[in-house]
């Protein structure tokens, strides 16, 4: 199964919008705030079960599309957007897409880390933004270097195996984890995060992390090189988000018919 197909597993089984997903969404747009969506057209590249947008469209947002190129993803995301009349869900790959200079913010939450091209793809999401609009893009960061190669040892053989066994091995990581989490005290923010959570919402978590093909981890040096496929006259803000992750922002100049 391809990384889409494995999220696509992933999407239908923990399809259920929780209210710690706000939580979440709020700290990966960082600076982006709740306020920049209301009255403006979103894009939703590479939307899952279609969290990020159910709260995009209950901020006020004009017009939402979300796409995914999985689709029981596209499914679950219909699903859960139903009832918000100015919400679209398609069925797309992010290299694919032909929107030019049109949405005033785009974001894109856990995929060009998963991507065999990312910079083919931040380009595209760059290329759907109107002048003057704002691209939000949150990925995986590399400051716990031996967590990152523990998790990559596992997903080396997980990534490999039928996703339905990787789901119930993922309970002999999780099941203690969550144990020594709710125990002790933690010192990362991060872990402080997880520590609110549900083993539900937990578990969803371990099982995202250990699924994909690919997986990225990338320091803020590696991070400034991949966006520099964008046009120079683009402002670009790269901010650390609880120790252990980046969000891009891009600014598209007003002026900028790219």
């Amino acid at each position: 199964m391809s990384s889409q197909d494995r999220f696509g597993y992933e999407w239908e089984k923990y399809s259920e919008i929780l209210p710690q997903h706000e939580g979440q969404f709020l700290m990966w747009i960082d600076p982006l705030t709740a306020q920049d969506f209301r009255g403006k057209t979103v894009l939703d590249a590479g939307c899952g079960m279609g969290r990020n947008s159910f709260w995009v469209c209950k901020y006020g947002a004009k017009k939402v599309v979300a796409f995914d190129y999985d689709k029981r993803s596209v499914d679950m995301a219909r699903k859960n957007l139903s009832t918000f009349s100015q919400a679209t869900v398609e069925y797309k790959s992010i290299y694919d897409i032909d929107y030019k200079n049109e949405f005033q913010v785009v974001f894109s939450i856990g995929v060009i880390h998963h991507l065999a091209d990312p910079k083919k793809a931040i380009k595209k999401l760059y290329d759907s933004l109107a002048p003057g609009g704002k691209l939000l893009i949150w990925v995986y960061g590399d400051a716990h270097k031996i967590k990152i190669q523990i998790i990559n040892l596992i997903r080396f053989i997980t990534s490999k195996l039928p996703v339905g066994l990787t789901h119930f091995l993922t309970y002999f990581v999780s099941v203690p984890f969550y144990i020594y989490l709710k125990l002790f005290h933690q010192k990362s923010e991060y872990l402080k995060l997880l520590k609110t959570f549900s083993f539900f919402h937990f578990h969803a978590i371990a099982f995202d992390q250990i699924i994909p093909q690919i997986a990225n981890y990338w320091n803020k040096e590696e991070l400034e090189e991949l966006f520099n496929v964008l046009p120079n006259d683009h402002q670009r803000q790269i901010s650390l988000i609880k120790g252990y992750s980046w969000s891009i922002l891009i600014n598209k100049n007003i002026n900028s018919h790219e």
